[in-house]
């Protein structure tokens, strides 16, 4: 028991009572616990699929690289699918946390954000360009053994349409899409982009993004500093400021 405010690493296991008095809470400490190890798990199993690729990776081999019996590893997740699901989640959560912060930053004007944000999103694909083939891979095993599932799919509840791997990344996209878009409406209300801009330059550049994932999966290219480059100028281009001179990368 404590009359004061916990100041270490473990204050989320505390909990203030009816009293003012500060307790532990061992049902938190078990919670957050749970999560440290749930990530940790999910860190080690996208090496695995990265290496062994989705169709070849196993419940089993996964367990193996996080040095844990297979038993442990169903009391996290219940199957591969549910796994992979999570790591791509984990790496969407920290690509929408990036680019939020940026669209959120006043300091900047909202060519400097629009232009900023379609380059972090490049730098994150191509730091994560072997699980992108990975997910590629991933939506490939899916469709392949759809047609065993698409009766029940079509017929099944909508809950389970709404889960399929496809939904799931279509629905990252778009809100990636509307992040876009939302620094563009707030370009056009300050001024800064003409009113007709919001259609074009969202598709422009997520046809761009596009582009960059097709690039870093099939044709493997090394860096994507080119279309980074093409980005900029179409953005600044639409705008009343000129785009800072930067050395070509062409």
């Amino acid at each position: 028991m404590s009359l004061i405010s916990p100041a270490s690493d473990t204050d989320n296991h505390y909990r203030l009572d009816f009293l003012g008095v500060w307790r532990y809470n061992k049902n938190m400490a078990i919670l957050i616990a749970h999560n440290k190890r749930r990530r940790k798990i999910l860190e080690q199993a996208i090496d695995v699929f990265i290496k062994e690729g989705f169709e070849n990776t196993t419940f089993q081999k996964i367990a193996d690289n996080c040095n844990i019996t297979r038993t442990t590893l169903y009391i996290y997740f219940k199957n591969k699918r549910e796994l992979f699901s999570y790591s791509i989640k984990q790496l969407m959560n920290t690509v929408e946390t990036d680019i939020i912060s940026i669209k959120d930053d006043q300091s900047k004007n909202c060519i400097e954000r629009l232009t900023l944000v379609f380059s972090i999103i490049i730098d994150r694909l191509v730091e994560n360009r072997r699980l992108l083939s990975v997910v590629l891979e991933y939506l490939r095993y899916y469709a392949k053994n759809r047609k065993n599932t698409r009766e029940t799919l079509a017929y099944g509840d909508k809950a389970r349409r709404n889960a399929s791997p496809e939904k799931k990344v279509h629905r990252r996209t778009i809100r990636i899409r509307h992040i876009l878009a939302g620094i563009i409406i707030q370009g056009i209300g300050s001024g800064e982009l003409p009113r007709n801009s919001v259609g074009y330059m969202g598709k422009l550049l997520y046809a761009l993004l596009e582009a960059a994932v097709f690039r870093l999966t099939t044709l493997e290219t090394a860096s994507l500093e080119d279309l980074k480059q093409s980005a900029r100028l179409m953005i600044y281009s639409q705008g009343k400021s000129p785009p800072p001179i930067t050395q070509s990368t062409y």
